[in-house]
């Protein structure tokens, strides 16, 4: 077979669909039910995919009064739908502002040997400013730097992980060897941000380390991820704005000095489906006239920074509040180039951010949907794509049972896992400690 797409099940409360909640094809009522997350995983591992993903942030949203914005502890929630699954990915968000390398590294870690290395690591910045006072600090840290520490400490957590070398664990009954100290090593770090001893108290995991995933398309964002991630989690809601993107971050990759297949581009796609494209329409618009104009409104006036409070709905977006609008972050950006290009009105716009937060809403039959993901996938715009279900359980179910299936029959995608870890799945290289390459391990080692 050919190159495959790479699918992820994307996982939010409720949908992503913000107003999903309220359709009553939604299970609102089970949202903090452990099953139900277990019982979507096992569906998606049933179909084949390659991982589910769980986002998070360290702070209460100031919205959740119009939409599920409450938050799972994820370590936790991944370690339940480990246990209830046997091949599927599991990839989670942390944050490098709000946690500290050594507790990461002993997470992830843990989470990879528990779930015999089917972890990944949704590495973020956090962007979300309320979170700074959880934290005990004044205020939430600025951008580049933020960047810088996460720079930082993705290379700290690196070194953890590879503080003990494939086969430091002897467990020889024998001789009364349980470990190899000359393979297990401190890693003394002392940087800007940082301070960490070592080694990790936790021995290698099964995939070396978990694989690095990152999701910010600012510069910083795409240059972090260049450098270090091995899949990016990004939002495109045209076919030439992806292939930008994917052209741009894999270009950057190499000048890094590695392979560009060894990083996979995966936008979000959340699909309507009907019978016919007039049906997946109509079902679009049962959930965007749920959308509560308040919500909606409050994400324009923080991510643009302007009040569009007593402006029409149904009129156009005024072009003079356009042009001062802020821009600064990706996700700003995104939104005034749907704007921009669309020339939508307001209540458009607020359907469109509803429908998936900026990411691509695409309602069609299952066959024009699978034509949609094969566009962009050999288009050179996308490697493979997070689902992102409208709503929960039944947006991924149809997608299940009605589009995979055609991607299979293409040659597309995997009709059986040929691998047991996430880095199979994805097709990625398992990495060496980096304390093997070296001659001299005496110095290094743990006496």
């Amino acid at each position: 077979m050919g190159r495959q797409l790479k699918l992820n099940l994307f996982i939010y409360p409720g949908g992503h669909h913000e107003p999903a909640w309220r359709h009553p094809k939604s299970q609102t009522d089970r949202l903090l039910d452990i099953g139900f997350y277990q019982e979507l995983a096992q569906r998606a591992e049933a179909a084949k995919l390659d991982a589910v993903f769980y986002a998070d942030g360290p702070a209460l949203e100031s919205n959740v009064q119009y939409a599920t914005r409450f938050r799972i502890e994820p370590f936790t929630w991944l370690s339940a739908v480990a246990v209830a699954t046997e091949r599927i990915g599991l990839i989670g968000t942390a944050s490098t502002t709000y946690l500290e390398p050594y507790n990461a590294a002993r997470l992830f870690a843990s989470l990879d040997h528990l779930s015999k290395g089917r972890a990944g690591w949704n590495i973020v910045t956090t962007g979300a400013e309320r979170a700074a006072q959880n934290f005990g600090l004044d205020e939430h840290p600025p951008h580049a730097e933020r960047y810088s520490r996460a720079d930082e400490f993705v290379r700290v957590v690196g070194k953890l992980w590879d503080s003990w070398e494939d086969g430091a664990v002897v467990a020889d009954a024998g001789s009364g060897l349980f470990a190899d100290p000359s393979l297990i090593h401190k890693i003394g770090h002392e940087g800007k941000y940082l301070r960490v001893a070592g080694p990790l108290n936790t021995p290698r995991s099964p995939q070396g380390r978990p694989v690095f995933v990152q999701a910010g398309s600012s510069a910083d964002g795409k240059a972090f991820a260049a450098e270090h991630a091995e899949a990016v989690f990004t939002a495109h809601q045209s076919l030439a704005s992806a292939q930008v993107f994917y052209s741009d971050i894999k270009e950057q990759a190499a000048a890094f000095g590695r392979d560009p297949g060894q990083l996979l581009v995966l936008p979000g796609i959340s699909p309507y489906l009907g019978s016919t494209e007039a049906e997946a329409r109509a079902l679009n618009q049962e959930f965007d006239e749920l959308t509560q104009p308040e919500y909606g409104l409050g994400i324009l006036r923080k991510l643009l920074g302007i009040d569009l409070d007593g402006v029409p709905l149904d009129g156009q977006f005024p072009p003079d509040l356009l042009a001062a609008a802020g821009n600064a972050g990706s996700r700003s950006q995104l939104v005034l180039d749907i704007i921009r290009r669309k020339n939508l009105t307001v209540r458009q716009v607020l359907h469109r951010f509803a429908g998936a937060r900026g990411h691509y809403v695409f309602a069609g039959t299952p066959v024009q949907v699978a034509d949609e993901i094969q566009r962009w996938f050999g288009g050179g715009a996308a490697d493979g794509f997070n689902i992102m279900p409208p709503w929960l359980p039944g947006g991924f179910e149809a997608f299940a049972d009605e589009v995979v299936p055609i991607l299979q029959a293409r040659g597309l995608f995997r009709t059986e896992y040929t691998g047991r870890t996430l880095r199979e799945h994805f097709g990625l290289d398992r990495p060496n400690s980096q304390y093997a390459k070296k001659a001299d391990r005496v110095g290094a080692a743990v006496h």
